[in-house]
């Protein structure tokens, strides 16, 4: 049985705040995680609120030569597309860092996952994640039959929103040592409010991690300030 998540809730005035904030987290566990093991292992999903904490973290001091880089999903379309994640994500990584894209452009996706899942760290030292209107995370999306994947770390959707994805799935996120949850604006606050209570009715609910850090905007804590 998985442990109760620990989820913080820190609210900001606004979406560049989260993102700095983001970047003073995700920098203080890279070097926090180099002192005590050598690397730091980092998964990252898409999303615009994570292209901006990624600008501010070259202002940081992060021995990038000791952290991994992997994505937490991604869209299954050509090299360069613009829906794909990696086209935002790449030029940001600075070169010293082992980035490790999604295999999805390969002609057996489900080989391809399978290897995927080879290359990750037991335990990720940190995941990044965000949320969709619906509740979604990572690509867990409602209804998929991804939702109910146990026995793999990386697995592919039915289509959604007219394209599949890979996708890490429960097993992996759960067992990471911290999940940063960046969430922003107005439109979210319904599925803010049924992350907060770990309702399982929505994907995003339904990740067990132990440690959950949940930085907010402002417009997205709306629904808090009137409960």
């Amino acid at each position: 049985m998985s442990p109760t998540p620990n989820r913080v809730l820190e609210v900001l005035a606004d979406e560049d705040a989260v993102a700095r904030r983001a970047a003073d987290i995700v920098a203080a566990s890279a070097r926090e995680a180099i002192e005590a093991r050598g690397r730091f292992t980092f998964a990252v999903s898409g999303g615009r609120t994570p292209w901006a904490m990624f600008r501010e973290l070259a202002d940081e001091d992060v021995p990038w030569g000791k952290v991994g880089i992997w994505q937490v999903d991604e869209r299954i379309a050509p090299d360069g597309d613009a829906d794909r994640n990696l086209t935002s994500l790449q030029p940001m990584i600075p070169s010293e860092a082992d980035l490790r894209p999604m295999p999805v452009t390969e002609a057996d996706l489900e080989e391809a996952a399978d290897r995927y899942a080879g290359s990750l760290p037991e335990v990720f030292d940190l995941v990044h994640l965000g949320m969709g209107v619906d509740g979604h995370t990572a690509s867990l999306v409602p209804d998929d039959p991804v939702l109910d994947v146990t026995d793999r770390d990386v697995a592919l959707t039915d289509d959604y929103r007219g394209l599949r994805r890979m996708t890490l799935t429960y097993p992996v996120l759960d067992r990471s040592r911290q999940v940063l949850w960046l969430i922003a604006g107005a439109d979210k606050t319904p599925m803010l409010t049924r992350l907060l209570a770990g309702d399982e009715g929505i994907p995003a609910g339904r990740v067990s991690s132990s440690e959950q850090l949940v930085v907010v905007d402002d417009n997205a804590a709306s629904d808090l300030r009137r409960s």
